[in-house]
């Protein structure tokens, strides 16, 4: 199995690279499946990475490609949690 494929088990992110003319609400909204439909537990850094290294280098203009850089920008940022969940306990 090639790097990338493990983490894309549904062939979601493969299949987007494949579909001519497809723009970045489309990307978009692939993503977003192929997110919700990961493992849980899953390391969602690592598998964007593998994914990255497995289609950008043959597509780096694809509006996928721009995607997966994003949400790996994303996961890198450490969020604030609100609401109850930052309040104190005890």
């Amino acid at each position: 199995m090639a790097r990338g494929e493990a983490h894309d088990a549904k062939g979601l992110i493969r299949e987007a690279y494949r579909i001519e003319g497809i723009g970045p609400g489309e990307c978009r909204s692939i993503f977003l499946d192929w997110a919700l439909s990961a493992p849980e537990g899953a390391e969602l850094r690592a598998a964007l990475e593998a994914l990255l290294a497995r289609h950008a280098p043959a597509n780096p203009d694809h509006p996928m490609t721009a995607v997966l850089r994003e949400g790996l920008e994303r996961a890198a940022v450490p969020r604030r949690r609100g609401g109850w969940r930052a309040r104190p306990r005890g």
